[in-house]
């Protein structure tokens, strides 16, 4: 108690060096068995870091203890103390490789019990206490000594896969010092992230694990097994063993062994179905099993292993004990159902049957979630099942307790139920929602009310849709009264109506931010309106891909254990943000005003495998261009100063050179950002051009002993890749309907040539070919070819610097004898965006 009331009050106290003069006398080696391990605990808890030296005696004593209550404490101090006092901790190396060998040493204190010099011996002595320590059968020393060893040799990969070698035993693990289950569990974890940090150790460290599938613990066969179906890029030989192991688990005693073997099978069959195919028998046996976890990771595991044929009997089986399972079980069954759907559309009849009836059952927020996010996947990938799974959902919302899901329908019936071939079976479920329920739910019943007689082709249904808007103006909430006014306003016009509900394309979300706030940031620019038109689009497909869940079909099953999945790459919306932000806080560019474009991609100028790396984007200002140069130094113990990118117009490019702004230092594997400005003659213009560039730069060497660059260097060049400023970097993708926007731009600029290009093998080709000179949205699913003699690719983009939109329609023919002949049409709003269109393709 005196020990945990010490270690508690430390934290507030100013003054401890009493405290620990009176905690150091308990730990001598003469004390009291009982208190030294309390002791160190407490002290490392209370010690100052500059005072680790002073006891560094003690604790390396403690560390080859052979009491492995002592030793243990000594270990586990360490590690705490070790962010602390690094240098300090480093040096008790050797003691640490004793305790994790198994090994004791009495270290600076003789080990000879009662003969030892004035009676001070090793905590063993029975001189002082009459205390014999008894052998440890657990080894647990060794798991905490492993630990320490690992966390002092981290960031040395040579010397943790020397250890990771030295105590694996050998290809078949029988030769391991360890004895410990944690503490081989802990080798083999250390084993894996060096396999994945190392690839060429691969092969090696493979060897090691597979010897640790015959392990006579079952922790440590269970973790071998885990890591091998977790390796990148694992072969469906390399499975073989630990799927094997896995299955003689599935028909353990123990509950926990069935659950682990079903849960790491689960994650496996998400990237390998047919290796964990095998275990199908085993697998259905546990359906039944009393733990209804380990049934439930069964089932997931055989809805995605198993076939066409048997899906029916599977879908009996699980309907048996859906309700004896919790809510979290229910809706990693239901995901998986949802999975198998996807692959089997065929099978799609008995599977929403289930859905429909689970959607009636009791249950919470995300079970309920979880149907309902599978029928919505089932209407749009499956067309056959659209009809009978929008009437499950409207016999659900008569009753739905939940307003955002009610919300979801009522949108999605908005959507899809126009497109039925009776709309107006829909009607009945969605206006009683106006009636019945809360003043969210009726503003939502509003808006897909009002679809339905805008969209829908019939007049009879729009002038009885028009009737029931009128009836809600008379509602008691405002968003419900101001819902029906405007779409009862949108009858009246029907340009309106095109606007704000038939317009297929809507703002990406991520320009319009990054747009409006580069409008409040800047002071001058309230003097005029926001511009939207610079502002590029998308489809309302592309949109809900954006703003979409992450699908839970790749993760189930996946312990928690696992590392994170990889983030998704950022949108071009969200990188042209982040080019933006970074501008703006340059000085050099802040008089530049807003940056109008940045390319989405950057240009590589060198190979990967070269020592130096440059990368360039640019970014168009509306009087400058700016080259934005990435540069990475690969060379060891080198360093670059007054990095710098020379640039030379192989033309006449239009453009002046204004500065070059180097990067100061860069050191190993230290990227680093230089910037080239140029302005351009004519604002007006799309100025294009080639430069031919080189790195210079002053390279120094650094001195290993200091870690410092000498202070001569030599200056040298290296050449890099020629740079174009095309089209492509005025051109942003933006997403129109083709058919509407071309007869809109009737009355601007049209232009039309004729190319030949007998170099192009395919239409395929030629598509790819124009989408990435022009960088432009292709439209209509344009881009892939049905034809492989005659196509039409409808492309669409914004013209940056006030170019407003344009739309190209380029006709293709293909003859083995002439390639392909192009008939390119652009129109667009002026004359130069045309002409810069048409000059980028010859």
């Amino acid at each position: 108690m005196v020990y945990l009331a010490i270690k508690e009050l430390a934290t507030t106290a100013e003054d401890v060096i009493m405290v620990t003069s009176s905690i150091m006398k308990d730990m001598q080696p003469n004390s009291e068995v009982i208190y030294r391990p309390n002791a160190i605990r407490a002290l490392c808890r209370i010690i100052d870091p500059s005072m680790a030296q002073g006891v560094e005696r003690f604790f390396k004593a403690a560390i080859v203890d052979k009491n492995t209550s002592i030793s243990s404490a000594a270990l586990v101090s360490a590690y705490h103390l070790f962010p602390a006092a690094k240098d300090v901790v480093k040096r008790w190396v050797n003691e640490a490789q004793e305790a994790v060998q198994g090994k004791s040493s009495s270290s600076f204190f003789n080990s000879s019990g009662g003969s030892s010099y004035l009676g001070w011996g090793s905590s063993s002595s029975n001189t002082t206490s009459g205390y014999q320590p008894i052998p440890s059968t657990s080894y647990i020393t060794q798991y905490h000594a492993l630990g320490l060893l690992y966390l002092i040799r981290q960031q040395d990969r040579m010397a943790v896969t020397k250890m990771i070698q030295q105590l694996g035993g050998g290809k078949t693990g029988a030769g391991t010092v360890l004895k410990n289950p944690l503490a081989l569990c802990m080798l083999i974890r250390y084993a894996a992230k060096i396999m994945e940090e190392d690839p060429n150790m691969q092969r090696q460290i493979l060897e090691l694990i597979e010897g640790w599938l015959r392990h006579k613990s079952d922790m440590v066969n269970l973790e071998a097994a885990r890591v091998i179906c977790e390796i990148k890029g694992v072969t469906a030989a390399q499975l073989t063993k630990p799927i094997a192991v896995l299955q003689l688990f599935l028909s353990s005693p123990k509950s926990s062994l069935r659950f682990a073997a079903t849960r790491t099978l689960a994650a496996l069959a998400l990237t390998h179905p047919a290796s964990v195919a095998t275990c199908n028998v085993d697998l259905e046996n546990l359906i039944s099993d009393q733990n209804r976890s380990v049934a439930t990771y069964a089932i997931t595991t055989l809805l995605k292993t198993g076939n066409e044929a048997s899906v029916d009997r599977l879908m009996k089986q699980i309907s048996g004990f859906m309700s004896e399972i919790s809510d979290e079980f229910k809706v990693i069954i239901v995901d998986a159902i949802r999975s198998l759907c996807l692959k089997f559309p065929a099978k799609h009849a008995s599977m929403l049957s289930f859905l429909s009836g689970v959607l009636r059952d009791e249950g919470g927020y995300d079970f309920k979630r979880a149907i309902v996010e599978a029928i919505f996947d089932m209407i749009k990938f499956i067309g056959d099942c659209k009809e009978q799974a929008l009437s499950h959902l409207c016999e659900f919302i008569e009753d739905c307790e939940f307003t955002k899901l009610s919300v979801r329908i009522l949108h999605l019936l908005g959507l899809e139920g126009p497109k039925s071939p009776q709309p107006t079976k829909y009607i009945r479920y969605i206006y009683n929602r106006v009636v019945l329920e809360n003043a969210t739910v009726r503003a939502a019943a509003v808006s897909s009310l009002a679809k339905f007689g805008l969209n829908a082709g019939e007049a009879k249904l729009s002038k009885s849709v028009n009737v029931l808007l009128n009836r809600c103006l008379d509602d008691v909430d405002d968003e419900v009264r101001d819902r029906a006014a405007m779409y009862l306003k949108l009858y009246e016009e029907q340009q309106l109506a095109m606007t704000y509900v038939k317009e297929e394309s809507v703002y990406s979300l991520s320009a319009l931010e990054s747009k409006l706030v580069s409008y409040l940031s800047d002071p001058d620019a309230g003097e005029k309106p926001f511009d939207a038109s610079s502002i590029p689009k998308v489809s309302r497909e592309q949109a809900a891909k954006e703003v979409a869940r992450p699908s839970t079909l790749e993760t189930i099953g996946v312990p928690s254990s696992s590392k994170a999945a990889t983030p998704p790459p950022p949108s071009a919306a969200e990188t042209q943000s982040q080019y933006a932000q970074q501008l703006a806080e340059i000085p050099e560019f802040t008089s530049y005003g807003q940056v109008l474009y940045s390319s989405t991609k950057a240009t590589q100028l060198t190979e990967s495998e070269t020592e130096y790396q440059v990368s360039c984007v640019k970014h168009l200002f509306e009087e400058h261009i700016v080259f934005q140069f990435n540069v990475s130094n690969t060379i060891a113990d080198t360093v670059l100063e007054n990095v710098a990118v020379i640039m030379e117009p192989q033309t006449d490019s239009g453009l002046s050179d204004d500065f070059t702004m180097p990067i100061a230092s860069l050191g190993a594997n230290s990227p680093g950002i230089g910037y080239v400005s140029f302005t351009r003659d004519e604002s007006t213009a799309y100025q294009t051009a080639s430069f031919q560039c080189i790195l210079k730069f002053v390279s120094k060497e650094v001195d290993p002993s200091t870690g410092e660059p000498e202070e001569e260097g030599y200056e040298d060049e290296y050449s890099l890749e020629d740079l174009e400023l095309s089209a492509a970097d005025y051109i942003l993708p933006t997403y129109v309907t083709f058919s509407s926007e071309w007869d809109r731009l009737r009355g601007g600029v049209t232009v039309t040539e004729t190319f030949a290009l007998p170099a192009m093998e395919s239409l395929k080709a030629a598509c790819d070919s124009i989408i990435e000179i022009l960088n432009m949205q292709a439209l209509g699913g344009s881009e892939e070819p049905q034809s492989t003699s005659i196509h039409t690719l409808q492309l669409s983009g914004l013209v940056a610097g006030g170019g407003g939109k344009a739309l190209v329609r380029c006709r293709m023919t293909y003859s083995k004898a002439q390639g392909v002949t192009l008939e390119l049409s652009v129109r667009t709003e002026k004359q130069e965006a045309a002409n810069l269109v048409i000059a980028a393709i010859v």
